[in-house]
């Protein structure tokens, strides 16, 4: 899933899990995989830059920072976007509910 933001957007885990992968490289470009619960791989790509200090093996909750909105990978000539995707045991998950819920929790927490 595509999600489009301005670029330097911070981009936040959306689960609790261990962060397995700080990369640089292939179609995601500079990109996070966290592990989170039921083993589900979260990605999250095309990021303009990480989160200060981010590493292999950190643990993160939901609404930590992992990274900024970018172009890098395949990406570039884009309009700057956060590719998410969760995989599980049988493959892509649609991520879209998690997102939305997210999105709904977010708005309940307004004053």
């Amino acid at each position: 899933m595509d999600i489009f933001a301005p670029r330097g957007t911070p981009v936040r885990s959306s689960t609790v899990g261990i962060v397995t992968a700080v990369r640089d490289g292939g179609l995601g470009g500079r990109q996070v995989w966290v592990l989170g619960p039921a083993r589900e791989r979260h990605y999250y790509a095309h990021l303009d830059d990480w989160a200060p200090g981010l590493q292999t093996g950190d643990v993160v909750q939901p609404g930590t920072l992992l990274g900024f909105v970018g172009t890098t990978g395949n990406a570039q000539g884009t309009p700057p976007h956060l590719h998410y995707g969760i995989y599980g045991a049988d493959g892509a998950l649609n991520p879209w509910p998690l997102v939305r819920a997210g999105a709904q929790g977010a708005g309940s927490r307004r004053p």
